[in-house]
């Protein structure tokens, strides 16, 4: 693949750092506070998903009355004071990938579905905003994943056609997103692993982002 790909735009929650986890623990916690005992497979599926398609399906679940935006705070309340007194933890492979692909001199970018406040504060945490060209998040586009926006417009600002670049995801919904905009999509598994609907939309699968150097080889 080496002399196609010119591009690589990463996800950023359970991609490049091990947040899933949290939103997983604390959407559960949070709901559970406000009374909704919301389980593995509802957090699962808005994994990545926009605040505008996220919020019909929450309220399909659980209900029209579904408090989302304050059970949605709540949950980000919780994730702040675990990161804080936590840390952020890296994704295995994460600095050795993008190592080589700074070598390969392939422009890297991430396409984010958190907002760019949470996003740069992440980042700056594990001192990697330098390690991208640009950063595109959830808030900077009309449309976010699983729609191919996000995708495309991460393409426009590395300056690279979307067919060109790799696209690394954990997520269906991310994936979805980034084989919609035209990319190669590669998944990551982090919570869960592809199914019947996911496969066919992926150029590979690998366990961690420093096996994924195989694909640029």
């Amino acid at each position: 693949m080496k002399n196609i790909v010119r591009g690589a735009v990463f996800d950023m929650d359970g991609l490049l750092i091990d947040t899933e986890k949290l939103y997983l623990k604390y959407w559960k916690q949070a709901a559970r506070e406000y009374g909704y005992e919301m389980l593995d497979e509802h957090v699962f599926s808005i994994r990545s998903l926009a605040r505008k398609y996220s919020i019909p399906k929450l309220k399909g679940i659980f209900g029209e009355d579904f408090p989302t935006e304050d059970i949605r705070n709540r949950r980000t309340e919780l994730i702040n004071q675990d990161i804080e007194k936590n840390g952020i933890q890296v994704k295995k492979g994460m600095r050795e990938l993008l190592s080589f692909l700074h070598g390969k001199n392939i422009r890297t970018a991430v396409a984010t579905a958190t907002n760019r406040t949470r996003t740069m504060l992440y980042l700056e945490k594990i001192n990697a905003v330098s390690l991208f060209d640009s950063v595109i998040c959830g808030d900077m586009v009309e449309n976010g994943k699983p729609q191919p926006d996000i995708y495309i417009k991460a393409a426009e600002c590395l300056g690279i056609e979307p067919r060109f670049c790799a696209a690394f995801e954990d997520s269906p919904n991310g994936i979805k997103s980034a084989y919609a905009a035209g990319c190669m999509a590669i998944m990551i598994p982090d919570l869960t692993q592809p199914d019947d609907e996911i496969i066919p939309l992926l150029s590979a699968v690998y366990h961690d982002l420093e096996s994924a150097i195989e694909f640029f080889e």
